[in-house]
């Protein structure tokens, strides 16, 4: 006699109470390879680790297209982006984005911008007896890069920018009324940007006020996609939003970087220091520690299994992010801040270099390929730099608020991280090490 199927209960509120606490709270409840649950009605099998990393970004296993849910279209990543498309349509969109990094003014010239932007905005910082980081950071962000982009936007717009694009992250995983600001946000600047798209190419490129040749402006007015057509205007806005918006988002990490050098200040000096190598290890630690995207999901394209496991075909597939980057058979003590677990000076000693799969703080997989974020590169380097003079500004940290609630997703310091007594110090001297700065 055949057993009764037994009903997995939906769990989305448990998600939404919960937040990055609720995946690895599953895990540790089971000796299973996999955690089995429901989202939103569907069926859910949730996987970690660096083979389960391989397994949801390897090609004909997993897709986007028809997984993400309509909220998250109309907030976070817009709809028609290159997050919606699987296989060659997505390869041929995803290589506007790399070309855009690829070229020798791409990642440099964008971390320029944010670093001039940051000299900028200190000074006026320097006149003020309170200064929220994460405010202020999104600033810095948004003007740096839509000076990269070719975004044609006085400061006060690009600050305008920075207000929308930071709400599009703040409620993309939340309902209420932070999604709503969220939804509100993306329709202003879609409208707004698929105009200057519009604009663009009414134009020659670098002619009659039109955007610079190989700017993102111009890059993205004149790909063709897959069928060999160019992007209408409002998919080529979302595709522009889609470079400055995680830019932007990078506001968080550089609020988690105060965060650390509040809470572990023995770092400071070696940071301010400029040394890169050091510089490298501390962002990856900071992306590592602090809590970003708790999973990825996406839609099994037909009945699998991955280690005996049974993965049916249309079910949702999740990637636990953030219990892998917190997993102890992964890290030593990985609760504990400890940059010199990406010390390359540890390596040379014998330690083991930390593989691409392992730490996943923005998903994995291969970026030019699969669906790992192009970005990534570019949240190293910028935070690099910011750390660096984050690490040489002196501040003085009144006391507020500093919890950092899992519940909220994404979350951050509460109080958005307050200091006063703003004061730039000058670049310590003759060390003779490359710097980050």
């Amino acid at each position: 006699m055949r057993r009764p199927h037994r009903l997995i209960p939906d769990n989305t509120l448990f998600l939404l109470a919960e937040g990055y606490a609720w995946l690895p709270a599953r895990f540790r409840r089971t000796d299973r390879q996999v955690v089995r649950t429901r989202l939103l009605g569907k069926p859910a099998v949730a996987l970690r680790g660096p083979d389960a990393v391989r397994f949801f970004y390897g090609e004909g296993h997993v897709q986007r297209r028809t997984a993400l849910p309509e909220p998250v279209l109309s907030t976070l990543f817009g709809h028609g982006s290159v997050q919606t498309l699987d296989g060659h349509a997505h390869r041929v969109r995803k290589e506007l984005f790399m070309t855009l990094l690829d070229d020798p003014e791409g990642i440099d010239g964008l971390v320029a911008h944010v670093r001039a932007a940051w000299d900028e905005l200190v000074r006026s910082w320097e006149q003020s007896s309170r200064v929220v980081l994460f405010d202020e950071a999104s600033r810095v962000l948004a003007r740096g890069v839509c000076r990269w982009a070719g975004l044609p936007l006085n400061d006060a717009d690009a600050d305008h920018l920075a207000r929308d694009v930071t709400a599009m992250v703040d409620g993309f995983a939340t309902p209420g009324p932070r999604h709503w600001r969220a939804r509100a946000a993306r329709r202003r600047q879609e409208a707004w940007v698929a105009g200057l798209v519009s604009e663009a190419r009414a134009r020659s490129s670098g002619q009659d006020g039109g955007p610079p040749a190989r700017s993102a402006v111009a890059a993205v007015a004149r790909h063709r996609d897959a069928d060999g057509r160019p992007l209408d205007p409002r998919t080529a806005a979302v595709e522009l939003l889609n470079i400055v918006r995680p830019t932007v988002a990078i506001a968080w990490f550089v609020t988690f970087a105060a965060h650390a050098l509040h809470r572990w200040p023995e770092h400071r000096e070696r940071l301010a220091s400029g040394d890169d190598a050091f510089a490298t290890a501390f962002a990856d630690e900071v992306r590592r520690f602090y809590p970003f995207a708790p999973f990825v999901g996406g839609a099994a394209v037909r009945s699998m299994r991955w280690r005996g496991e049974r993965i049916p075909g249309g079910a949702l597939v999740l990637l636990d992010l953030f219990g892998q980057n917190h997993d102890p058979g992964l890290w030593d003590e990985p609760y504990r801040f400890d940059p010199g677990r990406f010390d390359p000076a540890r390596f040379a000693a014998g330690g083991t270099e930390t593989a691409p799969d392992v730490l996943v703080p923005q998903g994995g997989g291969d970026p030019r390929t699969g669906h790992r974020c192009p970005g990534e590169r570019i949240t190293v380097e910028v935070l690099k730099v910011l750390a660096v003079r984050l690490a040489r500004l002196r501040y003085h940290v009144p006391p507020q608020d500093l919890d950092v609630p899992l519940r909220r997703v994404p979350t951050r310091p509460r109080s958005g991280f307050v200091i006063g007594g703003v004061h730039a110090a000058p670049a310590p001297r003759g060390t003779g090490a490359h710097r980050a700065s």
